[in-house]
């Protein structure tokens, strides 16, 4: 039996989500968050958007991106973290030749 406490990347399928350019696989649903991996394509970027209840955050992998916190422009580098506070508007683009990959989670708010 396989345990589903481990998780090998190798075996992970990444479906298209929502956005053109970006694909993911869920590692973690919680009903307070979650986490999972997301590819982020060349010339891809996901709009800039706001979440009310929770808290997001990004881990990059491999690869470079652009984000953008409130008015803040940011270059994330292989390594970096970066935190995305609730209500706070932020977009991602992969302005780069390759492909990004992070890890992407979220925490509720504790009053959602």
């Amino acid at each position: 039996m396989k345990n589903k406490n481990h998780i090998n990347p190798a075996e992970l399928v990444l479906k298209e989500g929502n956005v053109s350019g970006f694909s993911g696989a869920e590692l973690l649903n919680l009903s307070n968050g979650g986490v999972k991996v997301v590819e982020i394509t060349p010339g891809a970027n996901y709009p800039v958007h706001v979440h009310p209840d929770k808290t997001e955050f990004i881990y990059l992998i491999k690869g470079s991106i652009t984000c953008w916190i409130a008015d803040e422009k940011i270059q994330l580098n292989q390594g970096e973290f970066s935190i995305f506070p609730s209500n706070m508007k932020h977009a991602l683009e992969n302005n780069q030749n390759t492909k990004a990959t992070l890890l992407v989670g979220n925490i509720k708010n504790a009053n959602s």
